[in-house]
């Protein structure tokens, strides 16, 4: 207990502070518990006046620095003068705009500030909601603000604070431009808190803002309020990663972690080299890690749910609540079965019941009651959000996640599980990196209800636990700006500024900032390159002739080789497509290749439906599924022919056992003994290469016994050599990069009439300064030629689909149309895309995206008013058909793009009226339902 002096003492220093900063003292006292020490150096620096920075982990409390300025503003006490649009003294009621990047995060903050300040005072505003737009504090996404400060929108009046959260999403590739966008833009006299993850260039970050904002206060913490130990879990075995905190800040593994891993790998190594004696062709024993209803299981044994287990897979995470239910996992009592099935039903009343079959309503309800759900972005968002509640409410026990939950709304947990360090980012599989791996096991450790937070990591044979130590105590990364200037952004500047200030401020954004930075290091790797090729080109000198001219040679050849080969590529897949178009029921075919290689007949020809013919065969193996062109190396030819009940169920054995007899009764050979010779002969009837080949066969060093070792070294300086000059590339285009980006759109858009030449925006440039999307000129160029007018609505919906869709991963063949007007509209699309994108590879420019017609069926579909089960079977998908969430996520895009049209000056009376048609059309059933403001 203290003594007198040092409470007298104590409750000094609190009246001080209760003097000097009034408003945090004020508000301090309405929270309910103590701030943590970054907290109020923050507040207090937003008191004075100053902008601030707030670095700090997951779950930290950073958003109370947030929550200060939205008291400030309501309280009227200026950190300012009073408000620029020149309302009256210190206690003038000002704004405070508190954005977010996704409408969920926006949706829970919303209701945060309603609970606290009542919803008079408090408004919403994202794509789906608009609520109370003219309150004092208004919670809207970053594009919302964007949009707002381009359109001069008369809400900005009185504006005194935004708080940005989130803010180190400006390195999303995709829209992290737009935080860049609205810190340049917004009036000098607005105070700007910024909330951040920790990043390990806060400094940085923060010198920029201070030479675009003015004073900026960076405040750093990477104290966890809740600690988090992390784990490893072996086989059954469950290991500390560091014998202590100590351990942990040196990296240093747990030594029987280590002892354990490597004896178990060893074993698994010797198990694989017995098994290569005696009964060879038998595998050793192969690791089997933990069952995913075992893992579940142990963390209930131990008292560690709610937990979080993340699977880098869509599919992995239904499958992993299909392996709970069938395990009868149930981690639920009667009483919480009832509240949530009550919380499920309450929820989902807006979709209809001949829907909630093909969305797997029941299989989920189940594994809901039973306290298990998975999580990811291909779910109906309706299903995710009732999962989002019930985990927050205690209700789930385990969610299994891909890592899109960890940038999502408030889900922490007491642990969490990765079963992986490897997730497939779209392109690849990559390692996470450090920063990925904070995220997610910064879920761990509910501040107020956990002592602490617990990370376990599934061992494997390729886990090695080191690396697992670097990811754990690497707590910061690097925040890299993604900024580039769009045409939208162009036009809006230099209608707003004028052409040579817009120019002056693309100059002020953080990449150019760090552009500027990082040119010195570039420059010092090209001078270490140059020295090298050096050394490489005299290694790969010849005495016998000029090896840089033979060396050419080998590459023009190898060039050639691959360009012939894609080309009959190509070549033999048109060939493929028109064989399969032209088979009908009871043709006998043969499979050249894949696994189904051999002799089929057709049951289904699938020959008047969408993207590329997959007809249903059945192979004399007894096989009945649809091939593609993709089986088919060569056309496919009828080799006979046989007679197919009229009403054969290819899912009956007996029918399949039969048929397949009949086709092996044919008496026709397999595999038909034709293979291989067809890429070489077309190969050697090229002259071009023929010329190659003859010149490289008579060069000098052609002779030399020494010729492969000089290749690799001047394959070597081939590379670097490469290397360097992108390197060149990029010092050069660093050095004031963005504004000569912003030349070229300038001129390219004067060119197509969207700017004068004499930087005066003309009518088509602000329509175009209203498209808000990716393929913002194209969407500008179909509405001046009047591509998508006289489309009916549906036809419109799929018309416009092919700007905003973009495939999850590439595939091969291109999606199919409806004939008739969409077809046409969709291909003077393209041929305008084609324009554009050569426009912009003359000058230099970043291309547009092309047009992706695989959303255009199942929009076209869902606008006409056919069942859900169709429209998704109807999804240009390579493994099935389109999950619901992709397609309600697709639908709302286009409903976004739809309305813009319908308020575009641009578009005529009779296209803004069938946009409105399409909409209503669209937004029906899954698609009506949107997050209850």
């Amino acid at each position: 207990m203290s003594s007198p002096a040092e409470r007298y003492a104590a409750a000094r220093r609190r009246a001080a502070q209760a003097s000097a900063f009034p408003a945090l003292d004020e508000f301090a006292r309405d929270l309910g518990f103590d701030l943590d020490d970054f907290q109020r150096e923050a507040c207090e620096a937003l008191e004075r006046g100053s902008g601030v920075l707030v670095c700090a982990p997951t779950g930290a409390g950073k958003t109370v620095v947030g929550e200060f300025a939205v008291h400030l503003a309501l309280r009227g006490t200026p950190g300012k003068p009073a408000a620029a649009d020149g309302g009256g003294g210190p206690t003038t009621r000002r704004k405070c705009f508190y954005t977010t990047p996704i409408k969920a995060l926006s949706n829970q903050k919303y209701h945060d500030l309603v609970d606290r300040y009542g919803a008079e005072q408090v408004g919403l505003l994202t794509g789906d909601n608009a609520i109370n737009g003219d309150a004092p504090v208004v919670v809207m996404t970053t594009e919302v603000l964007r949009n707002m400060l381009y359109a001069g929108s008369a809400t900005l009046e009185g504006l005194a604070y935004v708080v940005m959260d989130e803010v180190h999403y400006l390195a999303d590739r995709f829209r992290g431009g737009v935080w860049e966008e609205v810190i340049i833009h917004l009036p000098a006299s607005v105070t700007l808190v910024s909330l951040s993850a920790t990043v390990s260039n806060a400094e940085e970050f923060a010198d920029w803002l201070v030479t675009v904002r003015g004073e900026t206060a960076v405040v750093v913490s990477e104290h966890r309020p809740v600690p988090l130990w992390q784990h490893m879990l072996v086989g059954k075995r469950m290991f500390d990663l560091f014998h202590d905190a100590d351990a942990a800040r040196k990296h240093d593994v747990h030594p029987e972690l280590l002892r354990y891993t490597r004896d178990t790998v060893r074993r698994l190594e010797l198990g694989e080299g017995r098994s290569a004696g005696p009964g060879a062709g038998r595998r050793g024993p192969r690791w089997r890690g933990p069952l995913r209803p075992d893992i579940v299981e142990r963390l209930d044994r131990e008292n560690l749910l709610p937990a979080i287990l993340f699977i880098f897979s869509r599919a992995g995470c239904q499958a992993a609540v299909q392996q709970c239910l069938a395990a009868g996992l149930r981690l639920t009592s009667p009483e919480e079965r009832t509240e949530i099935r009550h919380v499920v039903e309450s929820r989902i009343t807006a979709i209809p019941g001949e829907d909630l079959t093909v969305l797997g309503y029941w299989e989920w309800l189940d594994g809901l009651e039973r306290g298990l759900a998975a999580h990811h972005a291909g779910m109906l968002p309706a299903f995710k959000e009732v999962v989002e509640e019930l985990f927050v409410r205690g209700l789930v026990k385990a969610v299994f996640a891909t890592e899109t939950l960890a940038l999502g709304i408030n889900m922490p947990a007491r642990c969490v599980v990765l079963e992986r360090l490897v997730k497939f980012n779209g392109e690849a599989h990559v390692d996470l990196t450090p920063g990925e791996y904070t995220q997610l096991t910064g879920r761990a450790g509910r501040r107020g209800i956990d002592v602490e937070g617990h990370a376990v990591v599934v061992w494997s044979p390729e886990t090695d636990p080191r690396h697992v130590a670097g990811l754990a105590s690497t707590r910061t990364y690097p925040l890299r700006s993604s900024f580039r200037p769009s045409y939208n952004m162009a036009v809006n500047l230099v209608g707003t500024v004028g052409a040579q200030p817009a120019r002056a401020l693309l100059e002020s954004s953080f990449a150019q900032f760090q552009a500027d930075r990082s040119v010195v290091g570039l420059a010092r790797q090209v001078q270490r390159n140059t020295e090298t090729i050096e050394a490489y080109g005299a290694e790969a000198a010849c005495h016998h002739g000029d090896f840089d001219e033979y060396f050419a040679l080998r590459v023009a050849i190898a060039d050639r080789e691959r360009a012939i080969a894609r080309q009959g590529q190509t070549q033999r897949k048109a060939a493929a497509v028109a064989s399969l178009e032209r088979l009908r029921v009871g043709d006998v075919i043969r499979v050249p290749s894949g696994r189904r290689a051999g002799l089929a007949v057709v049951l289904d020809p699938a020959t008047g439906g969408f993207g590329e013919p997959r007809p249903l065969v059945l192979t004399q193996d007894r096989w009945a599924g649809r091939v593609s062109p993709g089986d088919f190396t060569t056309p496919a030819e009828v080799l006979a022919r046989i007679r197919v009940p009229k009403h054969f169920n290819h899912r009956s054995p007996a029918a399949r056992r039969d048929l397949a007899a009949e086709v092996s009764g044919t008496g026709l050979d397999r595999h038909g003994g034709r293979r291989g010779g067809r890429s070489r002969q077309a190969v050697g009837e090229d002259h071009r290469l023929s010329q190659l080949r003859t010149e490289l066969r008579g060069h000098p060093c052609h002779a030399c016994p020494e010729r492969e070792e000089h290749a690799r070294w001047a394959e070597r300086r081939r590379r670097l050599e490469r290397d360097t000059e992108e390197l060149r590339q990029r010092v050069a285009g660093r050095t004031g990069s963005l504004a000569r980006t912003f030349d070229r759109i300038v001129a390219l858009l004067t060119a197509r009439g969207y700017l004068t030449a004499e930087g005066d925006v003309t009518d088509a440039g602000r329509m175009l300064g209203r498209i808000w999307t990716e393929a913002d000129l194209l969407v500008a160029e179909c509405l001046r030629r009047k591509v998508w007018d006289g489309l009916s609505p549906a036809e419109l919906a799929a018309a416009v689909s092919v700007v905003v869709f973009e495939a999850r991963r590439d595939v091969d063949e291109r999606a199919g149309l409806p004939r008739g007007p969409v077809a046409e509209a969709v291909d003077e699309t393209l041929k305008l895309w084609g324009d554009i994108e050569a426009d912009e590879a003359s000058r230099g420019l970043a291309v547009t995206r092309e047009p992706d017609l695989g959303f255009a069926w199942p929009i076209y579909r869902w606008a006409r008013g056919e069942a859900l089960a169709k429209v998704l079977a109807s999804g240009h998908q390579i493994d099935g058909e389109m999950p619901a969430g992709d397609f309600v996520r697709w639908a709302r895009q286009v409903v976004d793009l739809l309305g813009q049209l319908a308020d575009s000056g641009g578009a005529s009376t009779e296209l803004r009226s069938t946009a409105r048609q399409a909409i209503a059309a669209v937004n029906r059933g899954v698609l009506a339902y949107h997050a209850t403001a």
